[in-house]
């Protein structure tokens, strides 16, 4: 992608409505723009990560057996009131009348709908388990909508429903989905943690928050730094390990819950198990916040010059940038390397505007490409280019035969995950 084509309009400073650092980023780094309070359209930039982040949570619910589907965000209020929640719900729920003056929603949330898809279809134990998921759009009418596509109106969240015979089931697979949700975050290059917690109107017995660490977060929590253990509680020691705790902060991006028959009893969504009887089906629930997740990311991610992000989520994995596009050979040496490395598969773009060698810098570090190629005075009289690691600002020389090479060793050691 050449930058003279790309449509990021980049802003110098941050806006007056942006209250947090990954707002202000996400607006400035051109990755968003507002429609409306808390209705956001992700221009180019920002789509390509939002889908980066999708992706991964794609392949990660597909590997632990998760089968995908689509429902609808319109639902009929019918539904909610057979659970109760349309009256307990609150001001959140979108609620409106159609022209027959029949109530719905738009789901925020959709436990009544693939409750009422299960009752209608899952006949027999034979069935079970099931892992069933989509990744839509949701909406809540937030009191506030604030923090840029953190709390917003309108958001892209993953759901996954587990139905099983039994608690044991639901045990297992609520296991299989935390380990899940683990992967997920290893492979968007994020520091998390998972905690236990509070249920809400989703309901349940059991849940789990994970929280990506940011100084920034709203939820404080302490860690263990000798093992994995971290909660929301005031506690001093850890309970594993007798290892003093660290006060942290998080933000909250995923939650999972272990729901029982909270919603099958009430829908009388029953199978045939092996005795002959009939039981209500067993179910979780587990969500992610795909737009949240990259709000996190850079919360966590970021400095003064703009964001740092992880290589496996970051919109372009390189930027080409000659740094006078009007020296002939500047450009074209750049044009030589941008090629090769789309040949050679990276995500890269080309800086091929007619602007100051600073202002292209400046906007390389906005955006946050995670590697920068620099071609120069260097490149025309000895043929060594310059590598930036926009993580940790370091410098590297290298040759032009060299450089696919070291970008792919670095990709390797500033982030790159694995593949399911």
């Amino acid at each position: 992608m050449q930058m003279s084509r790309l449509f990021a309009p980049t802003l110098k400073e941050s806006p007056q409505e942006a209250e947090i650092v990954s707002h202000s980023l996400m607006l400035r780094a051109g990755l968003i723009r507002q429609v409306s309070a808390g209705v956001y359209t992700f221009l180019p930039l920002g789509l390509r990560t939002l889908d980066k982040i999708t992706n991964i949570v794609r392949e990660e619910m597909n590997r632990a057996g998760g089968q995908e589907l689509l429902m609808p965000a319109l639902h009929p209020a019918d539904l909610w009131k057979e659970t109760g929640r349309w009256q307990v719900y609150g001001p959140e729920l979108i609620r409106f009348k159609d022209r027959r003056e029949r109530d719905f929603c738009l789901g925020p949330t959709h436990e009544e709908v693939i409750t009422d898809l299960a009752r209608k279809e899952i006949r027999s134990y034979r069935q079970l388990p099931l892992l069933l998921y989509q990744i839509q759009t949701k909406f809540r009418d937030e009191i506030r909508p604030r923090f840029g596509i953190m709390r917003a109106r309108e958001f892209l969240m993953k759901d996954l429903y587990s139905f099983d015979r039994d608690v044991e089931g639901l045990k297992e697979s609520y296991e299989k989905m935390y380990r899940a949700y683990c992967r997920v975050f290893e492979r968007c290059g994020l520091e998390y943690k998972a905690v236990p917690a509070e249920s809400g109107v989703i309901g349940g017995d059991v849940s789990h928050e994970f929280l990506i660490l940011a100084e920034s977060g709203e939820e404080k929590l302490m860690v263990c730094q000798s093992c994995s253990y971290g909660t929301t509680r005031e506690e001093e020691v850890c309970p594993q390990c007798q290892t003093h705790l660290e006060e942290k902060k998080g933000i909250e991006v995923g939650h999972i819950f272990q729901l029982g028959t909270k919603y099958s009893e009430p829908m009388k969504a029953y199978f045939l198990d092996r005795d002959g009887k009939e039981k209500p089906l067993v179910m979780g629930c587990y969500g992610i916040g795909i737009g949240r997740t990259m709000a996190a990311a850079i919360e966590a991610n970021h400095d003064d010059k703009g964001i740092r992000w992880p290589v496996s989520i970051a919109p372009y994995e390189v930027a080409v940038i000659p740094v006078n596009s009007k020296k002939e050979s500047h450009r074209e040496q750049a044009e030589k390397v941008y090629r090769a490395l789309l040949e050679q598969g990276f995500e890269a773009v080309i800086d091929d505007r007619e602007a100051s060698a600073g202002y292209k810098f400046n906007e390389a570090d906005l955006i946050g490409f995670p590697f920068q190629v620099i071609v120069g005075e260097k490149a025309e009289k000895g043929g060594m280019l310059e590598i930036k690691i926009r993580r940790n600002g370091e410098r590297i020389e290298v040759s032009q035969e060299g450089v696919i090479q070291l970008l792919r060793e670095l990709k390797k050691n500033h982030g790159e995950t694995r593949e399911p």
